[in-house]
């Protein structure tokens, strides 16, 4: 009997083994269609029984999972590719799929795709989620696993309702949601704030490629640097026909070589500013009425800035002109003309206090003659005509705006003769008083000068000589309408003075009106009216010249250009023998540094 229990219990025992190998097979054979269940489940009804035994499954993961075991070699050996439920609507569940990639742990739910294929398809390429996405994910990872059971389960209790019409809305709103989550991933906050802070990381073209500024008048003159000056001259020479040689009333046709040398230089410093011109003009006949003249002036100017608001500006001249043939003071019956050379200087000091604005300007200007050369060869001096004139004025402003201030002068001067008694037996000096009111423009380059009137005395020391007086008009306007184009207008009264028995001198007022019109860049066009009214004093005369011109330059490059301007003038007077006209046409070469 105790032999025939062994046996019984062995065989016991192997009938309970053979059961178990039978169970195992069993399984083994019905694990596809659990998998053939859990795809059916996301596209049609599910029956409970393949529901339970998912869980089962799932809760015997994590019950491995707590105990540090593997999973078993089955689960993690399919055949099939896992799959998971795509919600309908983007947002109905978390994205857990990096989170997953980046703990690649053997115990999560296998991923899935609605891919119907038995194919393994290959693995997506991992993206670097974002900084919200990431702060998502961890907080994903703190909620509890049932509170993660209890949302796959009311989800899959959807999914079975929903049927094969909402798998397919699934399919194009799962698509929707992948391409809107890659589109929040292709700028993370690290390459925004890259381009925040480097400011290269948007050009499209490298420096050299890019174009360069294009110069406001490209055939400008470039200049010589000199030391702390740059110099920038100029030789204009050409041809003039004129009906007039001198602008006389006896002058004839000629053909005279016309050579103009002009230069500016201005200074670089940092604080005050320095300034020099100058020009030269000579003429001489190639054929036709004999003439033979020069003249030119140059001019410095130098502005500094002192303590307590105050500038100081100082100007030095220097000036050679032979006197005109239809000059006042021009002698008749001389192959020359005496040459009148002119040293001027001033000196002013600028304050502002407030809105107020003081100046107060001293002035010198000493004119010598030269003798005058007679047909006969013999000379005729002129230093009877050799004076100085000081003037002081001072003038008063108030700023209405940065555009406008209105001001008064008052100018006050004495005129005092080298030869207190001119040839004659007059005694010509003299004393000035002057007054004028008038409003200076700034609005930049659209508007900018000033313009005044009032009245000039200057009353000569000889009582049998009447007193200079009349009113006065001075002006220095520039306009410019539109860009490339700028209209100036010029106005100046002058006292001149004489040593013609029984006259005091005139008074000459002169206004030119000018145009200047950028064309092209290499072409520029000028014109010009010119108005002058001459009142003498002590006799009943008076000439009246009027005057146009127009030209035009044409830049070769930027250094030499063709030029050419025609010309009119017409002097009408009532005193005898000193009208004429003039009629002249200039072409020339103008040649720039």
């Amino acid at each position: 009997m105790s032999g025939a229990q062994p046996e019984k219990s062995r065989g016991r025992q192997g009938k309970a083994a053979c059961a178990l190998l039978l169970a195992t097979s069993m399984l083994a054979l019905l694990r596809p269609g659990l998998l053939h269940a859990q795809e059916t489940e996301l596209r049609g009804e599910v029956s409970e029984s393949a529901i339970l035994s998912d869980q089962q499954r799932k809760a015997k993961q994590l019950a491995l999972a707590a105990q540090g075991q593997q999973a078993p070699t089955n689960a993690a050996q399919d055949d099939t590719p896992p799959r998971t439920y795509l919600p309908a609507s983007a947002g109905a569940i978390p994205d857990d799929s990096d989170t997953n990639a980046a703990t690649g742990s053997v115990f999560d739910p296998p991923q899935a795709t609605d891919d119907t294929s038995t194919d393994n398809p290959p693995p997506k390429p991992r993206r670097r989620p974002s900084a919200a996405g990431q702060k998502a994910t961890d907080q994903d990872k703190t909620k509890p696993d049932a509170k993660a059971a209890d949302k796959a389960k009311k989800k899959k209790a959807t999914a079975a309702t929903t049927g094969t019409k909402a798998a397919a809305a699934d399919d194009s709103d799962s698509a929707a949601t992948d391409q809107e989550a890659a589109n929040r991933r292709a700028l993370t906050i690290d390459s925004a704030d890259k381009q925040k802070l480097d400011l290269g990381a948007e050009r499209t073209a490298a420096i050299e490629g890019q174009n360069k500024k294009a110069e406001d008048d490209p055939f400008a003159a470039t200049g010589v640097k000199w030391g702390s000056f740059v110099i920038r001259p100029t030789i204009e020479q050409g041809l003039t026909a004129t009906t007039n040689g001198d602008s006389s009333s006896a002058g004839t046709s000629a053909l005279l070589s016309e050579t103009a040398l002009r230069f500016s230089a201005i200074s670089d410093w940092r604080e005050n500013s320095a300034s020099i011109d100058g020009y030269g003009l000579f003429r001489e006949t190639v054929s036709g009425y004999r003439v033979h003249d020069a003249q030119g002036r140059i001019e410095g100017q130098l502005n500094v800035d002192l303590d307590n608001e105050l500038r100081a500006i100082a100007k030095l001249g220097y000036e050679a002109v032979p006197e005109t043939a239809s000059s006042p003071n021009a002698i008749a019956g001389v192959s020359t003309q005496p040459l009148r050379q002119t040293i001027d200087g001033s000196l002013g000091i600028e304050k502002a206090v407030g809105k107020m604005q003081y100046t107060l300007t001293g002035a010198v200007s000493h004119d010598f003659y030269g003798d005058a050369k007679l047909s006969d060869g013999t000379s005729l001096s002129q230093k009877d005509q050799d004076n100085t004139l000081y003037t002081a004025t001072l003038r008063t402003g108030y700023e209405i705006s940065p555009a406008l201030t209105p001001f008064t002068e008052i100018e006050v001067g004495r005129r005092t003769y080298d030869q207190r008694i001119d040839n004659e037996g007059f005694e010509r000096s003299s004393t000035r008083l002057g007054a004028r009111a008038g409003l200076q423009l700034d609005m930049g380059e659209k508007l900018s000068g000033e313009f005044s009137a009032g009245w000039l005395r200057e009353a000569i020391d000889d009582n049998s000589l009447e007193p200079i007086s009349g009113a006065t008009v001075n002006a220095d306007l520039k306009w410019s309408p539109e860009r490339g184009t700028t209209i100036g207008l010029t106005g100046k009264t002058t006292v001149e003075t004489t040593t013609t028995a029984g006259e005091s001198g005139d008074i000459l007022y002169s206004g030119r009106l000018t145009g200047e019109r950028q064309i092209r860049a290499n072409l520029t066009g000028n014109a010009a009216l010119g108005l002058d009214w001459r009142d003498y004093v002590g006799i009943d005369g008076h000439d009246r010249i009027l005057s146009a011109e127009a030209g035009l330059t044409w830049w070769l490059n930027r250094y030499a250009g063709l030029t050419t301007r025609v010309k009119t003038e017409k002097l009408t007077s009532n005193l005898p023998g000193r009208d004429y006209t003039a009629n002249s046409i200039y072409l020339g070469v103008k040649v720039q540094r």
